[in-house]
């Protein structure tokens, strides 16, 4: 089972690794990570520079698709070879998947056309220009296609990706051995539930 994760300068970290270290997990399942030239590429936040050993264009098929968010989604969205292998793998994956605002992304390749999707809360309005309807969901299965919200929601969603590659009982495993058991010391991880102090200091760190 090949699950393939582009990354492109830019990248949010715990879009790509949360998901990661679940799917790694998976039994069967390898997990490679993709990006334009084979290289160095760094993070969003700049700390975590990652040697990536396979340009994308060397891929030419893969069961699962994940496109990570973060600033990278700017260069993917104006890469229109990127676009063009994100649908010719879409056309034979078992499902293409995004975390924040890697939905952005399938949008600007057309995947997301007359779906219901999610993405970081910042970027509503540019996931409906592509033709989605947003929902404030933390995941979203539309069929094959998988779109999870911001960042952390990430996990969410390749723990229940990894039931649906393998079963429950090993979802569920794998959520035990990564203890993945969030009890957050704030409530105000939503935007439906941030007071306007916390919105206004979150839009601060972008």
């Amino acid at each position: 089972m090949d699950i393939v994760i582009p990354l492109f300068d830019g990248f949010e970290p715990l879009d790509a690794i949360g998901p990661y270290e679940i799917l790694a997990y998976v039994p069967g399942a390898t997990v490679r990570f993709v990006t334009a030239e084979p290289g160095l590429v760094r993070d969003v936040l700049g700390s975590l520079p990652v040697h990536v050993p396979t340009g994308y264009a060397e891929v030419e098929r893969c069961d699962v698709l994940l496109v990570p968010g973060g600033g990278s989604f700017q260069a993917m969205v104006a890469d229109a070879a990127f676009l063009d292998w994100v649908r010719r793998i879409h056309a034979g994956t078992r499902f293409t998947t995004s975390v924040c605002t890697g939905a952005l992304v399938l949008g600007a390749a057309g995947l997301l056309d007359g779906l219901t999707a999610t993405t970081h809360w910042a970027a509503t309005a540019a996931l409906e220009l592509y033709g989605a309807t947003y929902t404030s969901e933390r995941v979203v299965r539309q069929g094959r296609v998988i779109t999870s919200a911001g960042v952390s929601s990430g996990i969410d969603m390749a723990v229940r990706l990894a039931a649906l590659l393998s079963d429950e009982v090993t979802a569920q495993a794998i959520q035990l051995y990564t203890e993945y058991d969030p009890q957050p010391p704030f409530d105000t991880g939503s935007v439906a539930k941030a007071p306007a102090e916390v919105l206004e200091r979150a839009h601060t760190l972008r």
